[in-house]
């Protein structure tokens, strides 16, 4: 429970992070997060861990927690690496992929059109997370997997808030989806891997656009 208390509380701070409503230099202190949100701050402690790995926040014993500038480079280099390990994912995907996983995807596509059409953001945020984690566990290689996994929830709050802040992002990243399933259902696996590559690109420069867009 606590887990998820944390997890909602890093997207929230995230969040606000991101569209400007909490601005770089401001302090964060655990008590008074604790008491916005209810909790204790034993989820808070958590919280800003992750952000702390994101590069949104910067711990300092003594001194606490502040808000920073994550770098554009920093920001581009992350994404650089979760491109070619996404891309060599789908590619595995295309080749390793269960029949359950494969049906598993196409759920999760029909997920993001029901999202897209109500243009419920939230939801559809939530769909492409599932959607890329399934391509990182069809790749069958459980070692590209952990590491994947372990970039993606550093850029989250980045992509997450692209869905929310650029025009035409979810549109976009939805047409980017449809390719990249139908070509792992094809089996098509260097199709697959060029269009993955090309959507964490796009991914990337409508983060750092968001990102420079709030300076």
């Amino acid at each position: 429970m606590s887990a998820t208390i944390a997890e909602d509380i890093f997207r929230n701070l995230a969040d606000q992070i991101l569209s400007g409503r909490i601005a770089p230099g401001q302090r964060m202190e655990e008590q008074v997060v604790a008491n916005e949100f209810g909790v204790s701050r034993t989820p808070v402690r958590d919280a800003l861990r992750q952000l702390a790995a994101t590069g949104l926040v910067e711990i300092k014993p003594n001194r606490g927690v502040t808000v920073v500038d994550p770098p554009i480079h920093q920001l581009n280099d992350m994404f650089e690496a979760l491109g070619e390990l996404e891309a060599l994912c789908a590619r595995l995907s295309a080749q390793r992929m269960s029949d359950i996983e494969r049906k598993k995807l196409d759920m999760i596509m029909q997920e993001c059109r029901t999202a897209m059409r109500g243009k419920n953001r939230k939801k559809y945020a939530d769909a492409n997370e599932q959607f890329h984690k399934l391509i990182y566990q069809g790749s069958h290689n459980q070692t590209l997997e952990e590491i994947a996994v372990a970039l993606w929830q550093r850029l989250e709050p980045f992509r997450r808030s692209s869905f929310f802040e650029v025009r035409g992002r979810m549109q976009a990243s939805l047409k980017e989806h449809e390719g990249i399933s139908k070509a792992i259902l094809a089996k098509n696996a260097e199709l697959a891997h060029t269009m993955m590559r090309d959507h964490v690109t796009n991914s990337n420069m409508n983060a750092v656009e968001h990102l420079t867009s709030q300076k």
